[in-house]
């Protein structure tokens, strides 16, 4: 199963519908189907055929019995509005072999989306870069989540990350319980992203964090480079690896420490994810968040 989530391989797949495909079908056959839950309908009522009804919908063994044709309505109880919040400011943009920050990004939204729509959950899609928030509202078809799959290839991150004064953007979503999951690095310059972070808790809704970073951000291992560049300030800086590596994991620990300590006084899930690792941790966080949302 692991194989058939390697982002190295699924990533490689130009076409992002495929990619997300074949990464749920690989996660699905490796998991109990029974923590897969589908759009649960509940048998409502029976109501006489009308012209223009799905016909899909006839109850044929009634109609055996009564000669009369019967639609059998039911309730949708399970499937929630999922909203997926993408960061796609300039640091997104980094690195790490071939591929950056932001098409993992794009990968794991992409097979979110695909999951949650064979769960029968209405996905929207919210992406937040320096000119302020794109978003797509909630809807649970094959022809919108092509349309989303579309605007997730259309990302390309710039600048600084969304200013507050778009916040009010967020506001116009379903008055029902949602689950938010925003796709980010974190990277912050005066606390932006938690001031975003504690718009989205007064919303009320499950929250879910997916921070993403690059090996070579962990271990600091850039092979050959002395000199950096901030990508979303352009600052600077020269830098001996070697000699600096102890210190930056030191204060890269404490500093994700922190991040993690903030989250959870926010009652907000928390995953660090590296861009080099498969996506089965992320998808089985998503399915045990969604299942809280319905309690």
């Amino acid at each position: 199963m692991s194989k058939l989530l390697d982002p190295k391989i699924l990533m490689a797949i130009k076409e992002l519908s495929l990619a997300a495909k074949t990464t749920i079908d690989g996660f699905m056959s490796g998991i109990n189907k029974s923590t897969i839950k589908g759009a649960g309908l509940e048998f409502s009522q029976y109501r006489s055929y009308q012209p223009g009804d799905d016909l899909r919908s006839l109850d044929w063994k009634m109609f055996a019995r009564s000669d009369r044709y019967y639609i059998r309505e039911s309730e949708v109880e399970t499937n929630i509005s999922i909203r997926l919040l993408i960061d796609a400011s300039a640091s997104m943009n980094h690195s790490d072999g071939d591929f950056k920050k932001i098409d993992y990004a794009r990968y794991l939204a992409a097979s979110l989306s695909y999951l949650g729509n064979l769960q029968g959950d209405a996905i929207g899609l919210y992406v937040f870069n320096d000119d302020g928030i794109f978003s797509m509202a909630a809807k649970q078809d094959f022809q919108h989540l092509a349309r989303l799959f579309y605007q997730l290839e259309q990302i390309k991150p710039e600048g600084h990350f969304t200013k507050p004064i778009y916040h009010k953007e967020l506001f116009a979503g379903s008055q029902k319980r949602e689950l938010l999951i925003f796709i980010t690095d974190l990277y912050e310059e005066n606390e932006e992203i938690f001031q975003l972070l504690d718009t989205l808790n007064t919303l009320r809704h499950e929250v879910v964090v997916f921070q993403l970073m690059a090996r070579n951000e962990l271990n600091l291992d850039f092979k050959g480079y002395s000199s950096f560049e901030d990508l979303e300030s352009g600052k600077t800086l020269q830098i001996d690896q070697a000699t600096a590596r102890k210190t930056y994991q030191e204060g890269l620990k404490a500093h994700l420490e922190n991040v993690r300590v903030k989250l959870l006084d926010r009652n907000i899930y928390y995953r660090l994810l590296c861009t080099d690792e498969p996506l089965d941790q992320a998808l089985r966080d998503f399915l045990k968040q969604r299942e809280k949302s319905f309690s």
